[in-house]
């Protein structure tokens, strides 16, 4: 039996795609924009999120967590160093996510959406978190005696007063995700990919943490609280099957469905044929 495809059939695959993508980016960049806009809603609390600095730090000094000057002091042995750090916190997050997401989505598409709905659950938990209990960095509390890195050498994505920046609510340190994303963007890459040397994907959270700490813009508790959320919202997401495909030459079972109208019918007759005697 010959088949043949109409120039309608054939131009239906890649209007199909098109119509994915433009769903994704607008859902991924609405989510995020609520995000954003929700976070602004704590920028006010100022004497509520220094209350809570104090509560967090003395809570790390009784929990006999190390330092984070500790690892500021590591940063500080040069400039070059401290302004790589400063750099890395101001322009890597965004950027490797977004980059971590589109490779997924173009070559594991079944991992793609399990890493999107995870990164939407911690990242809405993390809104609520940030609401509930704005606070402070450990650059703006001045019992950490820590230097604000990024005003000193740059870069910086803040500006020097809180109060004056209306982009960024520098009260939203709790937790972090810096690191929890970067955490995320490690375990999906190790969970999407069979290199032997894959588990070297999570050097990027520790980097981050090394970051986020020795800048002084997050305390340990702040990657703590985001790697426990994560760890909830990998356990409500459920994970792609082992033997699901998600390779790059596998079918896109949405696109099928899309590109073969009739194929619902044909399955309903198949199953009919198979149960006649």
């Amino acid at each position: 039996m010959s088949s043949h495809t109409t120039p309608a059939e054939s131009a239906a695959g890649p209007r199909a795609a098109r119509r994915r993508l433009i769903r994704e980016l607008l859902l991924v960049a609405g989510f995020f924009a609520v995000y954003k806009a929700g976070r602004l809603l704590s920028t006010d609390r100022t004497e509520e999120a220094f209350r809570n600095a104090e509560r967090i730090w003395d809570a790390e000094r009784a929990l006999h967590l190390p330092g984070e000057g500790l690892l500021q002091q590591l940063l500080l042995h040069g400039d070059a160093l401290v302004t790589t750090a400063n750099t890395y916190y101001a322009g890597v997050h965004f950027p490797a996510t977004a980059l971590f997401l589109i490779w997924l989505y173009v070559r594991r598409p079944a991992h793609y959406l399990w890493t999107r709905r995870v990164l939407a659950a911690l990242t809405a938990a993390a809104l609520v978190l940030h609401l509930a209990f704005p606070l402070a960095p450990p650059r703006l509390l001045d019992a950490t005696q820590l230097i604000d890195t990024a005003q000193v050498y740059g870069p910086s994505v803040y500006r020097a007063a809180p109060a004056e920046d209306t982009l960024a609510n520098q009260f939203a340190a709790m937790p972090s995700l810096h690191f929890g994303w970067a955490l995320m963007l490690a375990l999906g890459m190790i969970a999407a990919t069979s290199s032997r040397w894959r588990l070297l994907w999570l050097l990027h959270p520790l980097l981050t943490l090394t970051v986020i700490v020795g800048t002084a813009n997050h305390y340990w508790l702040d990657a703590v609280v985001a790697a426990v959320l994560l760890g909830a919202a990998l356990l409500l997401v459920p994970r792609p099957r082992d033997d699901a495909p998600d390779d790059e030459a596998g079918p896109d079972p949405e696109a099928a469905r899309e590109n073969d109208p009739d194929g619902p019918v044909r399955a309903c007759r198949a199953r009919g044929a198979r149960t006649r005697p």
